[in-house]
């Protein structure tokens, strides 16, 4: 346990952000799930939203929003 008034707050700080992050991660997960599922354009722009939402928080790395993308386009041109 941190014993800084600053050290206390910091730690306060990560555990909301994490939360935040842990929810639009799950966001993320459940809506690329959904395009799998049930392949329609309008899961996927509510997939690449997702993902790229995730991209400009910094929840994952810009690279791997693009592999995300490119991966669940292919498997929808695969299935059409």
């Amino acid at each position: 346990m941190p014993n800084l008034q600053n050290a206390k707050k910091a730690l306060r700080v990560a555990d909301r952000k994490r939360i935040i992050n842990d929810r639009r991660r799950r966001t993320m997960k459940t809506s690329i799930k959904e395009v799998k599922k049930e392949n329609t354009p309008e899961n996927l722009s509510k997939a690449y939203q997702a993902i790229d939402k995730a991209a400009k928080r910094g929840v994952i790395k810009k690279g791997a929003a693009n592999r995300k993308k490119s991966r669940i386009t292919k498997a929808l041109a695969k299935v059409k």
